[in-house]
């Protein structure tokens, strides 16, 4: 199976070199693949960085409920007024917070830098590909994202802020709720939608289509592989929000009842409304994309990762077909995993095993896709550079975010960490230490290609360490929390359900004085994650222009993004491309050199 056809590379190079398209069109309105990959990537940077001052506004009032924020408490009540008065956070403002922080994070943030970031510079170059299929489409897509960010960040500052019924924005509380902020979020969420089904669609056609010469399938990196699978979980599964969000917009807006019941009570008075709706059918269509959205999360960063470790092991990836098949299987399998998120909806036994037994399932490529890593590793001549610290860290991060999610799988044991920090620190194990760290380490691995220059080396590892430790300080103390009962949406941090006494018994009820306290020092772990990626930042931007310059290939990597030229100019490569061996072939017996590029033909 292989492409059709595909214009020589530097043929269509040298076409579009005899006129300028002029700043606009090359900066900002272009269809380059990779200037629409560097627009998304330093636009999702952004607001993960917005997210995580979001969180850690929110640790302050977890930590000290009542205290007056520092340094932005004052700002705060400057910018939202009433429900941040004397710069103290209200509950009001802790739910805009909570609520703002998910969608940010998942929606603005990680999926549109693993998948649309990373995916839109690196891929046409890891196959040869001289653009996207549809570049004008790729634009599109980027500038529909672009709006739907827009119109979430301005939420924040309309008459009653922003959203407020959490990121799962579940009916009737997101219908009811009387700020126009909940308008506004499904409104970014459709823009937000319809970006991801555009760039899925194109993903889809470039991968199929313009794979040169020579690059058959079992050629493919595995990062390309991610992405395909990514695109399809994408195509498939985000129409039904798409749809769920049009309804829900309507009921908002229209007065419709698509998921509000009759005899509806808000107020104390009975809803003057239609009725006839299903809340759990909202909750069936969110989760039905929400699930498959943890395997889009995870899959770009799992390819990232994978890149990296071959690389800096000189070893090609062990089991490279059973890593294929295994993303194969997690993208089907991601389809028929929902309602474990469903449990409490009060589902019969018969369809909560159905939802167990598959979730158990879905668990065994992951695992298949860990151990292959891992056996990577074993013998190689391993380079402990920035990249491969956040690669190697991903491993075991990844692998206890999966672990301690599969009791979460059992409905006996959901039933009673349903909502609490456990289900926090689970998820937060999977995304936080396990996906930004292969995003941080894709980050530093393809800079030189995108920039010509190198981030410092001794900077990046202050970056890794400092993170890595703080990350688990934060997230380790949680699983302690969750399974002493510690609901989720406290605002005071569970301080109001602390030493509670039984008038009856004279016990002491409610949640223990240790596990309240915990949250100081999760609160101070997170402020030295924040002080952590300050070297980050200023390496990210200092090195544009002052890092060591680099010449195509200075990792002495095998795919095909190292033979163009750095930065790659308009039409990629200026050079014939031809595809002749695998993708990870390194350290073969008798090369002259420890790699050897898929477009080095073989002498047998």
């Amino acid at each position: 199976m292989q492409h059709t056809t595909q214009t020589a590379p530097h043929e269509t190079s040298h076409a579009h070199e005899h006129h300028d398209l002029g700043f606009w069109r090359t900066y900002v309105f272009s269809t380059d693949h990779k200037v629409i990959g560097i627009q998304y990537a330093v636009t999702s940077l952004a607001f993960l960085f917005f997210g995580f001052c979001l969180m850690l506004m929110m640790r302050w009032q977890i930590a000290y409920p009542g205290q007056q924020i520092p340094v932005f408490g004052k700002l705060l009540e400057a910018i939202l007024g009433e429900t941040a008065k004397g710069g103290v956070m209200s509950p009001d403002l802790y739910n805009v917070f909570g609520a703002m922080h998910g969608t940010i994070m998942v929606f603005l943030a990680v999926v549109p830098l693993a998948f649309a970031g990373f995916g839109n510079y690196v891929v046409p170059l890891q196959i040869g590909a001289i653009d996207m299929t549809f570049p004008r489409l790729n634009m599109a897509s980027y500038w529909t994202f672009f709006l739907g960010c827009v119109i979430m960040f301005f939420s924040f500052f309309i008459p009653g802020g922003a959203a407020q019924a959490g990121w799962t924005s579940y009916s009737p509380l997101a219908t009811t709720i009387p700020t126009d902020g909940q308008t506004y979020w499904l409104i970014g969420m459709v823009l937000l939608i319809t970006s991801s089904l555009l760039g899925a669609v194109n993903f889809i056609a470039t991968i199929i289509q313009l794979r040169a010469p020579g690059m058959t399938w079992m050629r493919l990196p595995f990062f390309v592989w991610a992405q395909f699978v990514t695109a399809f979980l994408l195509l498939l599964a985000f129409p039904p929000l798409e749809a769920a969000g049009i309804m829900q917009l309507m009921d908002r807006v229209f007065h419709t009842s698509f998921f509000l019941p009759t005899g509806l009570m808000v107020g104390g008075q009975v809803a003057d409304i239609s009725g006839g709706g299903s809340p759990l059918l909202w909750q069936h269509l969110f989760w039905f994309l929400a699930h498959p959205e943890v395997y889009v999360l995870i899959l770009p960063a799992i390819g990232i990762v994978s890149e990296i470790i071959a690389c800096n092991t000189r070893k090609t990836l062990w089991g490279y077909r059973s890593l294929v098949y295994s993303a194969l299987a997690i993208g089907f399998i991601a389809f028929i995993v929902w309602a474990h998120h469903m449990y409490l909806t009060g589902m019969g036994t018969k369809i909560s095993a159905f939802f167990q037994t598959t979730t158990m399932i879905i668990s065994i490529p992951s695992v298949i896709i860990l151990t292959c890593l891992f056996i990577t590793l074993w013998g190689g001549s391993i380079r402990f550079n920035t990249p491969m610290l956040f690669a190697l860290a991903f491993l075991p991060m990844f692998g206890l975010g999966g672990l301690t999610g599969l009791p979460l799988g059992f409905s006996f044991a959901d039933l009673h960490l349903h909502d609490t920090y456990y289900v926090i620190a689970h998820f937060h194990y999977i995304v936080a230490p396990g996906t930004i760290f292969a995003l941080f380490a894709g980050v530093y691995y393809w800079y030189p290609k995108a920039t010509g220059r190198m981030m410092n080396e001794f900077w990046g590892k202050v970056h890794f360490w400092v993170s890595f430790i703080a990350m688990n300080l934060i997230f380790q103390p949680m699983f302690a929390q969750g399974m002493a009962g510690m609901h989720r949406r406290m605002y005071d941090g569970g301080a109001t359900y602390s030493g509670v006494l039984d008038p009856e018994t004279g016990d002491v009820v409610g949640l223990p004085g240790f596990i309240i306290s915990l949250n100081k020092g999760i609160t101070h772990a997170a402020m030295l994650l924040a002080l952590a990626q300050l070297p980050f930042i200023i390496n990210f931007f200092y090195s544009m222009f002052k890092g060591k310059k680099v010449d195509d290939n200075p990792w002495k990597a095998t795919t095909l993004e190292w033979q163009t030229p750095t930065p790659p100019p308009h039409g990629n490569f200026d050079k014939h491309i031809e595809v002749y061996r695998g993708p990870y072939d390194y350290s073969l017996p008798g090369a002259k050199d420890d790699f050897t590029p898929q477009t080095e033909p073989s002498h047998k």
